[in-house]
């Protein structure tokens, strides 16, 4: 599979005025992902017993200005990222360096920065939004034969690997995987050669004996509730077993809005973070977490077709990776709270409560529909090479 366009296209300069912009815009994609929004915020409301003090509070700020970051992003001009899409990348690998060396430390992870004006900042979460960036530059300025030799791969595994190392040590495992997936994908979709996968993941094989002697105990200790979660039910089991007592308490059709007994009696932890989809299940049903994960599955869709209109393959590139971000995103946290994967401390995505995978994932959106509003623009590979 490989998305290259067949012939070398040259942009005709007009520029877009600001009401061009707005008509441009898909309203459609917009309305799904204010839906989610909603419905994270009544979640919230429920878990904090119809009060909106103070996590729906806090989260209609974080919401607002995630909202803010969107629309800049989504009525910008797309050669902008394209120009400085490999100085956003060195800006946040800087800021992964800053803090393996000088990084706040919380919940045993040193993943924090602390800075003046903006506070605290988690610079591995700005990475999932510039790795997609520098490796859609990085693509735009080559064709099929370059993507088909050895030596092309090179720098954009090295591209992922640098800060996968760098999170890994912080430790962040779920990002690392993340960051993994995502570039994994993209150089799928740009045509690498199936059976180069099939090397990689013969590779993974042998290598994960080896990864396991440097993974820390507390992750050492999640694969092994993962494999058996009832070996220590009261212990680091607990999270799991007490997420599928819950799903499966909601039953078909749930125990109504404010109404989920597991969570409101405090048996499920991070209920308003990591494991908010267990109470949304409790009190809505298996149907209404179908919905919900239906919304979410039009949202890819949207992505993707908003990706496929673009006539510039850095705009292909960049909006399919950040489709493929988000709904990285969403699979693990699913998959997680259902215990098909370990946990790993990954957020449902416009849901649970937070601030800056909030952020990230609004201005992954605003970069979604900067490709689509400027989908018409056609970008030649000469001047991917040249800026």
């Amino acid at each position: 599979m490989s998305l290259f366009l067949e012939n070398k296209y040259y942009y005709k300069d007009t520029d877009l005025t600001l009401k061009e912009r707005l008509v441009n815009l898909s309203w459609s994609y917009i309305a799904m992902i204010l839906t989610v929004v909603c419905i994270g915020l009544a979640v919230l409301y429920s878990i904090s017993n119809g009060s909106v003090q103070p996590l729906v509070v806090r989260q209609l700020y974080r919401v607002g200005f995630g909202f803010l970051l969107f629309a800049v992003l989504a009525l910008s001009d797309l050669r902008t990222w394209l120009k400085y899409a490999y100085w956003l990348y060195g800006i946040s690998l800087i800021l992964l360096i800053v803090v393996d060396v000088a990084g706040m430390t919380g919940m045993g992870a040193q993943r924090w920065l602390k800075l003046p004006l903006i506070g605290q900042l988690q610079p591995s979460e700005l990475m999932k939004i510039t790795l997609v960036l520098a490796l859609a530059r990085y693509f735009q300025g080559s064709s099929e034969q370059d993507v088909r030799s050895w030596r092309f791969l090179i720098i954009p595994v090295l591209m992922m690997a640098i800060p996968v190392i760098l999170i890994w040590r912080q430790p962040d495992l779920g990002t690392a995987l993340m960051l993994c997936i995502v570039t994994v994908a993209l150089l799928f979709l740009v045509g690498v050669q199936y059976w180069k996968f099939a090397l990689l993941g013969g590779f993974v094989a042998i290598a994960g004996p080896i990864a396991w002697h440097f993974l820390h105990d507390y992750q050492k200790s999640r694969v092994l509730i993962f494999l058996n979660p009832e070996s220590d039910p009261l212990g680091a089991g607990y999270h799991i077993m007490q997420s599928k007592i819950t799903l499966g308490s909601g039953g078909l059709f749930g125990k109504g809005f404010m109404q989920g007994t597991q969570s409101h009696l405090n048996f499920i932890p991070e209920n308003h973070t990591d494991f908010i989809f267990t109470v949304f299940a409790e009190e809505f049903g298996m149907f209404g977490g179908w919905f919900l994960l239906g919304l979410y599955l039009l949202i890819m869709v949207a992505g993707c077709r908003m990706a496929l209109k673009s006539r510039n393959f850095f705009g292909k590139i960049l909006a399919l990776g950040l489709t493929v971000n988000f709904a990285t995103y969403v699979f693990i946290n699913i998959a997680m709270v259902m215990g098909c994967v370990p946990v790993v401390g990954i957020p449902l995505p416009l849901v649970s409560y937070g601030g800056s995978a909030m952020a990230v994932v609004w201005v992954g959106f605003g970069l979604i529909e900067c490709v689509y509003v400027n989908r018409e623009m056609i970008l030649t590979r000469q001047v991917a090479r040249t800026e």
